[in-house]
């Protein structure tokens, strides 16, 4: 049966709707990001501990003082972990996504209810909204709108429409039919029909539908940080790329917190908006032999009241407290706040060097946001004027697809280290295997598996297209997709016992100088006759809006051994603590920071 071009197709729609909406598609992410801009300006503004309490007030007042005291302590653990600011980031964009949701689903849902062949039109769409994996809402995302949280957003917004559309048309066509007819003898028209009778009943179904909508939404924000959406899902897949179980456990620990106070707030919205949740709390009875005072809940006015009260101090706290920031003074504040993006995938040279960069940009006053991205992401976001720098492009060969696809919207400011190599490396205690060719054959031995790093990075492609075809090992290895850590970290056990394992790895890199390894030769070149040098790329037009930090970064270049060091400097210092271990780093090189980012 011939190949149906189903992808093909799908493409071509893509690179219409780019070419013929691009100006919608600018206008529908600069509503979104304002959207999200101030929802999150309001929850970063006040100190942590007092919005922890306006929100635990906020719970005690619909649910009990139980429920306000667990919220305290939920949130004053989140600000524990040091993840405060991530956390308001993932509120805010649940928030933004479940309004937009509710702004799309109610009509939506009360014209399903109405009309059958609307209802049997749109379920069919909603199925496959809600089956198709929710990674791939990613793909459209960044295509249309490039990387950060606005594709982030609208995948979420796709992602969590359909329970919200559901749940209303379900809700009102619940509503006894005999009270719809009834209203209507009375000569209620339909509009009230639907506002004073059949929405109030169908309340609290449709609040089951909101509460569905937000619980989706947050599982997709999470998943959302692999193209830059920060939060916790930033926190998460930094975690997953380094293999970083504490930071995984912690944002995943913020999550739960985040999940269950928006679970029993819209819960308890459900029961205090719809008349029949209200009947139905007023006859229940409290449990024998509980405690009233964990049951307390106080009045609205006392609740109103403590609210205002903590949002008044808050908000002065926030527009008047004093800024804990500093930036450099005098001769060395060239940037004088300015702010400047770069983005990494979680490759050692990568991290060190954009860490590196960062430091010496804040210290002559660039405000530096640095991110890890998947390296399609990267580049696409790079492309698109999103992100500034990047440090680790390998070029010409091993990110050659990205390049062709993207130079003409990205400046290359040169290598700062060349002598790469990329290859295929097995422990020493592994003999007779010394090329790549010695690998037919022995699949048995290694499992039948190279173990591999991110299955966007261009060593991954290189692998898949040519080098495994080219020795014959295509049908016989498996080549795992995974992380540099998870990588890293197979190799790592395996070594522990002394078994045998084939890794995808690269020169230069602290792994040679912490294990006794033995790079595969590569005698047919299928990885290039020439070797790679790290580039330095920049989006168009950052040479002119910052010729300074252009020019620092086209003179910029490290030795072997400076790199090396500071890739072993920051392997020392542990996860989370890269930029600590460059400026210990630069303490013991005094000058060369001076040399790099000269202010004369």
């Amino acid at each position: 049966m011939p190949r149906l071009p189903l992808g093909d197709w799908v493409d071509s729609a893509v690179d219409f709707l780019q070419n013929h909406l691009a100006r919608l598609f600018d206008a529908i992410g600069s509503i979104v990001s304002g959207m999200y801009d101030g929802i999150d300006a309001v929850l970063s503004a006040p100190q942590p501990l007092l919005l922890a309490g306006i929100l635990a007030v906020l719970a005690w007042w619909l649910r009990s003082l139980l429920a306000g005291l667990l919220t305290f302590a939920g949130f004053a653990l989140i600000d524990s972990v040091e993840l405060w600011g991530e956390s308001m980031e993932t509120l805010s964009l649940v928030l933004v996504a479940t309004v937009v949701v509710l702004a799309i689903a109610l009509p939506l849902g009360i014209w399903a209810a109405r009309s059958t062949t609307v209802s049997s039109l749109i379920r069919p769409v909603l199925d496959l909204m809600q089956t198709m994996p929710a990674m791939v809402y990613l793909i459209p995302g960044v295509v249309f709108f490039g990387v950060g949280v606005v594709p982030g957003i609208i995948a979420t917004i796709i992602f969590a429409l359909p329970p919200g559309v559901r749940m209303t048309e379900l809700g009102i066509r619940q509503v006894d039919g005999e009270l719809v007819e009834a209203a209507e003898a009375f000569g209620t028209t339909p509009r009230d029909t639907l506002l004073r009778v059949q929405l109030p009943l169908a309340l609290q179904t449709i609040m089951a539908g909101i509460n569905q909508v937000i619980m989706l939404g947050l599982s997709m924000v999470v998943i959302a940080g692999m193209v830059g959406g920060g939060g916790l899902g930033g926190a998460v897949y930094r975690a997953l790329g380094n293999i970083d179980i504490g930071l995984g456990f912690e944002a995943g620990l913020s999550v739960v917190v985040l999940a269950v106070f928006l679970d029993r707030i819209t819960g308890s919205l459900g029961l205090q908006l719809s008349p029949v949740g209200r009947r139905a709390s007023a006859r229940a009875k409290e449990p024998a032999g509980a405690p009233k005072l964990w049951n307390h809940r106080p009045q609205p006015v006392v609740a109103l009241a403590g609210l205002l009260v903590l949002a008044l101090v808050a908000g002065g706290i926030g527009l008047f407290g004093s800024s804990a920031t500093t930036t450099a003074a005098g001769a060395a504040d060239i940037g004088k706040g300015k702010k400047i993006s770069m983005g990494y995938i979680p490759w050692d040279e990568g991290i060190a060097s954009t860490f590196l960069w960062k430091e010496l940009l804040e210290k002559r006053g660039y405000e530096v946001d640095a991110r890890q991205y998947e390296a399609g992401s990267l580049y696409t976001g790079q492309a698109a004027g999103q992100i500034d720098i990047q440090t680790d492009s390998w070029l010409p060969v091993t990110h050659a697809s990205y390049w062709d696809k993207y130079q003409d919207r990205l400046e290359d400011m040169g290598a700062w280290y060349g002598k790469t190599s990329l290859e295929i490396a097995v422990p020493s205690y592994v003999k007779g295997v010394d090329s790549l060719a010695d690998l037919k054959g022995g699949s048995a031995t290694f499992k039948g598996r190279i173990i591999g790093i991110e299955p966007g990075a261009g060593e991954m492609r290189l692998l898949k297209s040519t080098v495994l075809k080219a020795y014959g090992l295509d049908g016989e290895y498996t080549l795992v997709d995974g992380s540099t850590s998870g990588m890293l970290a197979e190799l790592k056990r395996a070594y522990a016992k002394k078994e045998p394992v084939a890794v995808v790895l690269w020169s230069p890199h602290w792994a040679y100088d912490t294990y006794d390894l033995t790079k595969l030769a590569d005698p047919k070149k299928a990885f290039g006759a020439e070797s790679d040098g790290v580039h330095t790329l920049a989006r168009k037009g950052f040479s002119e809006d910052n010729p300074r930090v252009a020019a620092w970064l086209k003179d910029f270049s490290m030795s072997e051994k400076q790199l090396t060091g500071l890739e072993a400097r920051i392997q020392s210092a542990g996860k989370g603590r890269e930029q600590d271990a460059v400026r210990a780093w630069l303490a013991d090189h005094p000058g060369v920071a001076d040399r790099w980012t000269p202010v004369g």
